[in-house]
């Protein structure tokens, strides 16, 4: 594995509307180039955002924000770390994230052994188009206030399984361009806490693409033994293009459902909830 320590330059600017920000730039120290879609945010406060693929980021402030609050830097293949808002208005050197080693999760295996069998884990149904769970809300007044915004479903696994693929349905699409990042976490307590794939599954979707769409898995060789009884797999909001001006809507297909087995959380590092929705969203794997 690779070694790269990023470097982020920290300023602090105002918007018009008077929310403080905070903006930088993160990229490989070795070699100069930007780390995209790094996750940066507060825990549990609302406040989150990704790099854009030049490694630029811009952290926007809400009121319940103080300076004794911690900004957290997070991606795949580096260490997290962690700074107080009063720290970074302060710092005027690059801040450097140093690289690590990732051991894989022991649940997370490659398997040629396990006779294999097509399993669909999810809902495979599109239903009547009457229900729909949206990336964009009320409080949002810009696209741009989606970066970092998961949904997902919790899945209960079959016995060593390999996926093949993630399938959802999309009933609206405003968009030119959208990139997601695929996320596979471990549940305990009933939601979602830790990363259990280190893989950075980045995919996008083109030209405002409507009804089933695909994200090939195969590249990442992600095999779940017999010990893992449940995951949650979200698509995180990374990047968008919007069609005009006022393109906003990109939704799923959903049905209501009293299990609960929908998540969602609004920005990196917040809080994770949960709700009665089932989403059009479903795995292609081969199970034992």
């Amino acid at each position: 594995m690779k070694f790269f320590i990023a470097s982020i330059c920290l300023q602090i600017s105002l918007f018009s509307y008077s929310q403080e920000t905070l903006s930088g730039k993160i990229q490989n120290y070795n070699n100069g180039e930007p780390l995209a879609y790094v996750n940066i945010g507060i825990k549990n406060k609302s406040v989150g955002t990704v790099s854009n693929k030049d490694g630029i980021f811009k952290l926007i402030l809400n009121d319940n924000i103080t300076t004794k609050d911690t900004v957290i830097f997070s991606f795949v293949g580096f260490k997290i770390e962690k700074f107080l808002i009063s720290e970074l208005k302060k710092i005027k050197e690059p801040i450097l994230l140093q690289a690590q080693d990732l051991e894989l999760d022991e649940v997370v295996v490659n398997s040629n052994k396990v006779k294999l069998k097509s399993k669909k884990i999810g809902r495979t149904s599109k239903g009547l188009g009457l229900m729909h769970a949206n990336f964009y809300s009320y409080y949002e007044k810009d696209v741009d206030d989606r970066l970092s915004k998961e949904r997902g479903m919790k899945f209960k696994m079959r016995r060593n399984c390999h996926f093949e693929n993630l399938n959802f349905n999309i009933t609206s699409n405003d968009f030119k361009s959208l990139k997601f990042r695929v996320n596979f976490y471990k549940i305990e307590d009933g939601l979602p806490t830790y990363l259990i794939v280190h893989e950075n599954i980045i995919f996008e979707i083109t030209n405002n693409s409507l009804g089933w769409f695909k994200v090939d898995l195969e590249p990442y060789d992600i095999f779940f033994n017999e010990e893992v009884e449940e995951i949650a797999v979200t698509i995180q909001w990374i990047e968008s293009v919007k069609t005009n001006k006022d393109s906003k809507y990109f939704s799923i297909s959903t049905a209501s459902s009293p299990l609960h087995t929908s998540f969602f959380r609004e920005k990196a590092m917040d809080n994770w909830a949960k709700d009665g929705q089932n989403l059009s969203f479903y795995l292609n794997a081969m199970c034992e």
